[in-house]
């Protein structure tokens, strides 16, 4: 029987944790060797088994240190039916969980570092590190590796390198046609010769939406702004508030979660990325590039890697409403042709250093490392 890979997060319902957890599962399937995948569930679930990966419900979104204890024993008992050779934990509460049941199962341990994590609160550098305990453990950007370094003291020789990648199947612009381009604007409300401004994030004060809105008073009276994530209703509510004060009411579409994201990013005349706090990697700034949109991404943390500021993307200062304004009426300003050559160039750009194929490669070769 061939050998088994687990990975294990804390639900299935959208993000790009758990839309990366699925390419993987896939890449599993196809190199020979059996994916599992144990989460409490969610939407995302009949992805997954439309690939024929067999997903096990657990309540692995509890930190409940009884709840992690009673996951670590499901684990390790999932673990030694199924001969699972290594557990892949990409989140921290069920990564504790995961720890303990690989220690007990004699799985290998790997980790994948997806986010900054905030220290603020005592305790939380402890509960952060299990994601540096991994075997390996694999940094989304340069600067996750270097945190990592920094931050746990990893050697190097245990950090693998791995960016996320976007899927070319799923964010291809030939895949758009003009007429549901046009539909979709109109849906959003917007007149021909409207500028649409599109912020694809989950509803989080740290993702900048308030930034953006503030920015809007500065801009033309024809440009319109969306935003394009699932979140909270008291944030919700403070964004409308907020734009209801600024007077750009009825310039503000807030979507909730959007299941065409590709459409929506070709839909845009600017995709922005506002966050407030370091991203780890960014990855709607990639899908953006790929659909060959024009992207303002904020200067720390991930995007920094993946925009080359005035090539193929521009960088901005991050939480500086007037700066992010005089820098979307600057690229706003521009000719179409040039700002869609801006676009075209990032596309080429991310094809060749950020897809699903290669990040699926180079997390297949970290598995083969205790799979051989």
């Amino acid at each position: 029987m061939p050998p088994a890979v687990l990975q294990v997060l804390p639900a299935l319902a959208s993000g790009g944790v758990e839309r990366g957890t699925i390419e993987i599962a896939e890449a599993i399937r196809d190199a020979g060797f059996r994916p599992l995948v144990a989460s409490a569930g969610g939407a995302l679930v009949a992805d997954l088994e439309r690939l024929g990966v067999r997903h096990v419900a657990l309540p692995l979104a509890t930190k409940s240190p009884v709840g992690i204890w009673r996951n670590a024993a499901a684990l390790t008992a999932l673990a030694r039916a199924e001969g699972v050779r290594i557990i892949h934990a990409r989140s921290r509460a069920p990564a504790w969980s995961a720890l303990l049941a690989a220690r007990r199962s004699g799985a290998a341990f790997v980790t994948t570092y997806h986010g900054a994590y905030n220290e603020g609160l005592p305790g939380k550098r402890l509960y952060n590190s299990v994601m540096a305990r991994g075997d390996r453990v694999i940094a989304i950007s340069r600067f996750i590796a270097d945190l990592v370094q920094a931050r746990h003291g990893v050697p190097a020789e245990r950090i693998r390198l791995i960016p996320r990648g976007v899927d070319p199947r799923r964010f291809d612009p030939a895949l758009v046609d003009a007429a549901a381009i046009a539909a979709q604007r109109a849906a959003w409300g917007a007149e021909p010769g409207d500028a649409v401004l599109l912020l694809p994030a989950r509803l989080t004060r740290w993702k900048g939406q308030a930034v953006l809105l503030r920015a809007l008073p500065l801009l033309p009276a024809n440009t319109r702004v969306v935003l394009a994530g699932g979140g909270r209703d008291g944030y919700l509510r403070e964004l409308q508030a907020l734009a209801a004060q600024l007077g750009v009411a009825g310039r503000l579409r807030i979507l909730g979660h959007v299941p065409e994201l590709a459409l929506a990013l070709a839909a845009a005349d600017v995709v922005v990325h506002a966050s407030t706090d370091a991203e780890a990697f960014g990855r709607t700034v990639i899908e953006a590039q790929a659909m060959a949109r024009p992207v303002i991404a904020a200067d720390l943390g991930g995007p920094r890697e993946t925009v080359d500021h005035g090539v193929i993307g521009w960088r901005v200062t991050p939480g500086d409403p007037a700066a992010l304004a005089a820098l979307l009426a600057q690229v706003l300003a521009m000719p179409a042709e040039a700002r869609q050559a801006v676009g075209d160039a990032a596309r080429q750009a991310v094809l060749a250093r950020y897809s699903t194929a290669a990040m699926q490669a180079a997390t297949l070769a970290v598995y083969r490392e205790f799979l051989a």
